[in-house]
C-alpha cells in the first residue's frame, strides 16, 4: 500500500451519517479512502494496521491503548435514550436471572455495557450466546432476550414478541448520571509516528460533524428512505438521542466505564487517554 494512501474507517450505521456525508459527497475535499463496516470489523482492521484512522469502539481503545491516539472532541454517544442499542426481552428484565441472552458480534462496547448492567446494575446472573439476531428471531427457538444494535435495533425496537425493552444508554445514565460513549475516533500510533499525516484527520472529521449538524434537513432527506423511523423520530435521534462531542462530561462517563470494566476484570486496567497532535 503506498504511504500516501491513507484509509479511514466509517461505521456502516445511520448514526454517523452527519459526520461522513460531507466527506462522501465531496462537500469537504480530502485524500482518504473511506472503508465502511460494522464496529467490530473496523476494530479488527485498525488492530491489524489496515486502517490509519477510524471510528472505533471505546472497548477496543481500552484493550489496546498503546496502538492508538484519540481524536479530540469527537465521539458517538448518548446523554439519555440512544434508541439504537437495546435489550429486548419476552419477560421483564428481573426474570432473566439464569436465562440466556443472544448478543450481536458487531459491537464489543455494547456487549461489555450489557454485561456490566446485568451484573452490577440489576444483580442478575445470565449467560450469553453470540449470533445473528434477525435469523434467530425467525428460527423455531427464538431467544428469550437479545441485544440489538445500530440500524437493526431501530428496526426491531417495537417487536411485538419482545415487549420489555431496556435502552442501554438510558440505563447507564440512570445508574451513573453521566453520558455513555459507545465509540471514539482513533489514529494509528504507528502511522502517526511514521509521519504519514500531514493534516489533522480530527479537524476534517469535526468539520464534517459540524456541517452535518448544521444541515440536518439534508441528513434527514438521505436517511428517510426505507428507514423504520419517521422524520420526526429521526430528527430526535440525531439531535437528542446522540452526542458527537467529547467534552468534560463525556470524558467523565468514559473514564467511569473504564473503571467499572477494570473492576469487573473485563479489561486489564483503566487506559490513559492520549490524544493525537501533529
Amino acid at each position: 500500500m503506498p504511504e500516501t494512501a491513507l484509509r479511514m474507517g466509517r461505521i456502516s450505521y445511520l448514526n454517523v451519517l452527519p459526520i461522513y456525508h460531507p466527506l462522501e459527497a465531496g462537500i469537504l475535499p480530502h485524500d482518504y479512502e473511506l472503508v465502511a463496516g460494522p464496529p467490530a470489523l473496523l476494530n479488527d482492521m485498525m488492530g491489524r494496521g489496515e486502517l490509519h484512522v477510524s471510528s472505533c469502539s471505546c472497548f477496543e481503545y481500552a484493550r489496546r491503548p498503546g496502538r492508538y491516539y484519540l481524536v479530540e472532541d469527537l465521539s458517538i454517544g448518548s446523554r439519555g435514550p440512544v434508541m439504537s442499542v437495546l435489550l429486548l426481552s419476552r419477560v421483564p428484565v428481573e426474570e432473566l436471572d439464569g436465562r440466556e441472552i443472544l448478543i450481536s458480534g458487531e459491537s464489543h462496547t455494547s456487549v461489555a455495557l450489557l454485561r456490566l448492567l446485568m451484573r452490577d446494575r440489576y444483580g442478575l446472573r445470565v449467560t450469553y450466546r453470540t449470533g445473528q439476531v434477525s435469523p434467530a428471531l425467525r428460527s423455531a427457538t427464538p431467544p428469550v432476550a437479545f441485544l440489538a444494535i445500530g440500524d437493526e435495533a431501530l428496526r426491531l425496537r417495537n417487536h411485538p414478541g419482545y415487549p420489555h425493552r431496556v435502552d442501554l444508554a438510558e440505563a447507564w445514565r440512570d445508574w451513573t448520571g453521566l453520558p455513555f460513549i459507545f465509540g471514539l475516533w482513533v489514529v494509528s500510533r504507528e502511522a502517526a509516528d511514521r509521519g504519514l499525516f500531514h493534516d489533522d484527520p480530527g479537524e476534517l472529521l469535526r468539520r464534517g460533524r459540524d456541517w452535518g449538524l448544521a444541515h440536518m434537513d439534508v441528513v434527514l432527506d438521505l436517511t428517510g428512505h426505507g428507514c423504520p423511523l419517521s422524520r420526526e423520530e429521526l430528527a430526535f435521534y440525531y439531535r437528542e438521542g446522540l452526542v458527537y462531542s467529547l467534552g468534560g462530561e463525556e470524558l467523565r462517563g468514559l473514564h467511569l466505564f473504564y473503571e467499572k470494566l477494570a473492576t469487573a476484570g473485563i479489561i486489564a486496567a483503566v487506559p490513559p487517554l492520549r490524544f493525537f497532535s501533529l
